[in-house]
């Protein structure tokens, strides 16, 4: 079986000259291609994907599967903390302590309303403050001092748990 993934397709406009080429050019390679197509996109059903003739024909050859955030947990099985724990792997600081991240996952999802890319710009931005500062680790004070995207910030309120004490 054969896949063929294409990301950002929330950019192709069909009412554009080049859209309209480039949306002609994915419905004949999904004709001649013996593969299943997938596109991933944000918030598709917005756009000007599927509007006009070509982007109905865009549409007549595709399935909608809706994704929401990543889940804390899925029954018995935490797919966020493992997502963490993949990306506290490929970390390389010399003094970070391997579990740090996991174990602030419960945070971790609440601080980036469970958003991939929030995560993964949150742990990046950590890990280059750790190198800078020298500390080479990343602790929840390191996480709590990064800002993140408009949507994260929006998302997250702290609670009284996570309030700085008054002074």
């Amino acid at each position: 079986m054969r896949l063929v993934l294409i990301d950002e397709i929330h950019r192709l406009n069909p009412c554009t000259t080049t859209g309209a080429q480039s949306t002609d050019l994915l419905k004949d390679l999904t004709e001649r291609i013996g593969a299943t197509f997938m596109y991933a996109g944000i918030d598709v059903t917005s756009t000007a994907l599927f509007s006009g003739v070509r982007g109905a024909q865009l549409a007549g050859r595709a399935s909608l599967v809706e994704c929401g955030v990543f889940p804390a947990r899925l029954g018995t099985s935490e797919p966020f903390k493992d997502l963490v724990t993949g990306m506290e792997r490929a970390l390389d600081l010399r003094r970070h302590r391997p579990g740090t991240l996991p174990g602030l996952a419960s945070y971790l999802h609440e601080r980036t309303a469970g958003r991939i890319g929030s995560l993964a710009r949150l742990i990046r931005q950590a890990a280059i403050t750790a190198l800078t500062e020298g500390t080479e680790r990343i602790t929840r004070t390191t996480l709590a001092g990064i800002r993140l995207d408009h949507l994260a910030e929006q998302h997250h309120r702290p609670t009284s748990r996570h309030k700085a004490p008054a002074r």
